[in-house]
């Protein structure tokens, strides 16, 4: 079979940081992969990290597995980051929680979880999202429709657009739904208009799933949850799936979590019993040690004091390289206004820059951006902005 194979490919993302790695200029940037870098273009190991590993070192005696649906301590600072210690879901445990591989496994752990309890449900998907949306979805055996999302000439949310299109969705489809710094393109409801949505959500009783990789990233920890907690004052059920390698920056630790908030604790407990055999058909159990240094810092009051502080250092060095992003354009006199990149949140923007100015950036300046213009914010720094900036002023000017 093996000779019949062609080659597959490469990812959009992840190839074109292969492509970066091979680049012999010794001035190369890298704004496409989705990691957030530190003024020196590094991805950190936060302190808070390596004092609760620290910890961790000294005190685990054991390497035995985790239940299938991984460390339920860990489920519970889940839940408690998404509703807060007191809310009525964990109180009356309507709120049920599964422990991933990254947010990406679980979109796939609720993706066959939704297709066998909902076969003949599509799923819809924000235009644009991240890339790997679509292909989790079809991998599940899901048909994707597309909803309105994002205005391409005004830079803004067409909000508008977007709740007529979610008026038009079946009963028992499944929308996915960013919870905060949209990826692609950085661009997020209000709070008020996450309220209308979710209204709209209850009235029409389509399934609101929410993608929430980038807690704390966008206005604050608390601030952030806006979204999620809109459809829990509506009343929906909800599945939510988080990921933490961005806000404890535990990417290669691939720690994630899948909840679901269900009518009442029975349903909620048979609904946990079938994700966790989707989970045993597929990684049987998840890897402890993500979720150990999450559960150790948000267990101790002082690492959680110092997380959040480096959490806000993140957020800040994020915000401050919008502002210079733009204020250096602007006095490159480039013609297009580039302000509406710091409305946006998170560590990603769409640039508006076309696919062949981005191939442009690449092989004469060595700047590396996704082909569909978005930028990692986090990979500018005071040492590059001004060649990042230099090289798109020169590319818009052409």
């Amino acid at each position: 079979m093996f000779e019949l194979i062609e080659k597959a490919p490469p990812d959009p993302i992840f190839g074109l940081t292969d492509k970066f790695k091979k680049d012999p200029n010794p001035e190369k940037v890298n704004l496409g992969v989705g990691t957030f870098q530190d003024a020196q273009g590094k991805v950190p190991i936060l302190e808070c990290v390596n004092r609760a590993e620290t910890l961790l070192l000294k005190e685990q005696d054991s390497k035995n597995y985790l239940g299938i649906e991984g460390s339920q301590d860990f489920g519970r600072c889940v839940q408690r980051l998404l509703y807060g210690e007191q809310h009525e879901f964990i109180q009356s445990q309507r709120i049920v929680t599964a422990q991933t591989p990254g947010g990406t496994g679980s979109l796939r752990i609720v993706g066959e979880f939704i297709k066998k309890f909902c076969p003949d449900s599509e799923i819809w998907l924000s235009d644009p999202t991240w890339s790997n949306h679509q292909s989790v979805f079809q991998a599940a055996g899901f048909e994707i429709a597309t909803y309105p999302y994002y205005d391409y000439d005004n830079k803004c949310l067409l909000f508008d657009q977007l709740i007529e299109a979610l008026s038009s969705i079946p009963k028992g489809d499944v929308v996915l739904f960013h919870a905060c710094c949209h990826n692609p393109t950085g661009m997020d409801p209000t709070p008020g208009q996450w309220q209308t949505i979710a209204k709209l959500t209850k009235e029409k009783g389509f399934l609101p799933l929410l993608d929430f990789a980038y807690q704390g990233f966008a206005r604050g920890l608390d601030e952030d949850v806006a979204g999620v907690r809109a459809f829990a004052w509506e009343g929906c059920e909800i599945f939510v799936s988080s990921s933490y390698s961005k806000n404890f920056g535990l990417y290669n630790e691939r720690i994630g979590a899948l909840s679901m908030v269900c009518a009442d604790p029975v349903a909620a407990e048979n609904a946990l019993s079938h994700i966790k055999a989707t989970i045993r058909a597929n990684f049987s159990n998840p890897p402890a040690h993500g979720s150990s240094i999450v559960t150790t810092i948000l267990g101790d009051p002082q690492l959680t004091k110092l997380w959040l502080q480096e959490l806000a250092s993140m957020r800040d060095r994020i915000n401050d390289m919008r502002s210079l992003f733009a204020k250096t354009l602007k006095a490159l006199n480039v013609k297009e206004d580039f302000s509406f990149i710091t409305q946006q949140h998170g560590l990603f923007s769409f640039t508006g820059l076309s696919k062949e100015q981005v191939e442009i950036l690449k092989d004469k300046y060595s700047i590396y951006i996704v082909g569909s213009g978005r930028i990692n914010i986090s990979g500018l720094t005071t040492n590059n902005m001004d060649r990042v900036c230099e090289a798109i002023a020169e590319v818009l000017s052409n």
